[in-house]
């Protein structure tokens, strides 16, 4: 994204963060559309960036998208509004069409209370109990690896960043369900 102006930084760090998880830059997409901007406090077009979304999985026959739940996981109104562009295409059957055809699912990342969020791996036990339809915990050396991954991004580590990685539990553990 290009909030403080930042988006040639802020593409590279989303390559370099890529890279040390395996993903190569040819599988990765950066989206800079002036009604579609960076900024944590603006709810994006849901019929264009729904248009986008499915432009893209298309394209590429994605089967899989993991997205954010209804929260956002922090309350971030672009990532509220990846999760409503992604549910609108349940609304508008052409697009239902489309998802069945192409066999694509739809993961949630779940999003869960403050609490919970940073008490880290405390909260296997809570997260293995409430039911998911998927969850995912990281080893240590996988854990580290999404830290290195997050430091990446250099441009946006800043203190409350630095805590988050953490004790986040979102890095280490990741419950979701199905939409």
């Amino acid at each position: 994204g290009n909030y403080y102006n930042q988006g040639e930084i802020r593409k590279k760090e989303l390559e370099q963060s890529c890279f040390l998880l395996g993903i190569p830059a040819s599988d990765v997409t950066v989206l800079d559309h002036r009604d579609l901007p960076d900024n944590p406090a603006v709810e994006w077009d849901t019929q264009l960036l729904t248009a986008f979304v499915l432009k893209h999985i298309e394209a590429n026959n994605i089967n899989l998208v993991v997205t954010f739940d209804a929260g956002g996981v922090s309350g971030h109104a672009n990532h509220i509004s990846l999760y409503t562009a992604i549910r609108y295409k349940y609304c508008c059957f052409e697009i239902l069409i489309l998802f069945l055809r192409l066999g694509c699912r739809v993961l949630l990342l779940e999003s869960v209370n403050l609490f919970r969020k940073y008490i880290s791996v405390l909260d296997v036990p809570v997260s293995c109990l409430l039911p998911r339809d998927a969850l995912f915990i990281l080893t240590e050396e996988e854990t580290e690896q999404a830290r290195r991954a997050m430091r990446c991004h250099r441009s946006q580590l800043l203190w409350f960043r630095h805590i988050y990685m953490l004790f986040s539990r979102y890095m280490m553990i990741n419950s979701l369900r199905l939409l």
